[in-house]
């Protein structure tokens, strides 16, 4: 299998691209290129100037705002086969928030040029995009009532959980401080939370290796 192949694959599991023909598929992936990405690389700053979408295939990679004092909420968490970076194809602003690896990652870079000649060429695949867009204010709609109806404990819950998965034993991927700004609150809230889980018998934790010992319990106080 070519990789023009395999990143169409890739490009054909995404919201965007989902439903396009294969040539066009292996048209824009052939003007594709990949990334490789250490812990703390930035593929793009806050405030840069757009110039093309990613998808990502291996690892995970923070969205996230930075306030003027150095805080910083990390406001997405994209893992293999999300796609980001399209909001610059649309309107030809600035970067709206850096993304940064947290680990070893790879994503794959896809000009905007092949993607804004597909829809001039084709324009009832715009439909995508409103699905796509419709997709991101359902995610916006959903932290946001996190923020209003859950408290740091419930947050803080809810994000352990997401990184967990289906695996009740992992590695915290993120650190302390990249955790808390996940949650929206200071480091020291998110730890003390965390130790009320611990005490609780609901998490054991050893470093940043975890194991949720009681899943159900978590659950309920994540919501």
């Amino acid at each position: 299998m070519s990789d023009t192949t395999m990143l169409s694959s890739l490009l054909r599991s995404t919201l965007l691209f989902g439903e396009l023909d294969d040539d066009v598929l292996e048209r824009i992936a052939s003007e594709a290129i990949e990334r490789r990405l250490h812990r703390g690389d930035v593929l793009f700053a806050e405030g840069a100037e757009p110039a093309s979408l990613f998808v990502v295939t291996s690892g995970r990679i923070a969205i996230a705002n930075k306030s003027i004092d150095g805080r910083e909420s990390v406001i997405a968490l994209m893992e293999p086969g999300d796609l980001f970076g399209e909001m610059g194809l649309f309107d030809g602003l600035g970067r709206s928030a850096e993304a940064r690896a947290l680990e070893p990652s790879e994503a794959i870079e896809i000009p905007y040029t092949p993607v804004q000649v597909l829809y001039e060429e084709r324009p009832d695949e715009l439909w995508n995009v409103v699905k796509l867009l419709a997709t991101r204010l359902r995610s916006m709609d959903e932290a946001l009532a996190d923020s209003v109806f859950l408290d740091v404990t419930g947050r803080t819950a809810k994000r352990l959980l997401e990184l967990a998965g289906e695996s009740d034993e992992f590695t915290l991927p993120v650190t302390q401080e990249e955790l808390a700004g996940m949650v929206g609150a200071s480091r020291e809230r998110v730890n003390k939370a965390i130790a009320s889980f611990v005490k609780l018998g609901w998490l054991a934790q050893n470093d940043r290796r975890y194991i949720i010992t009681n899943r159900e319990q978590l659950s309920i106080r994540s919501h």
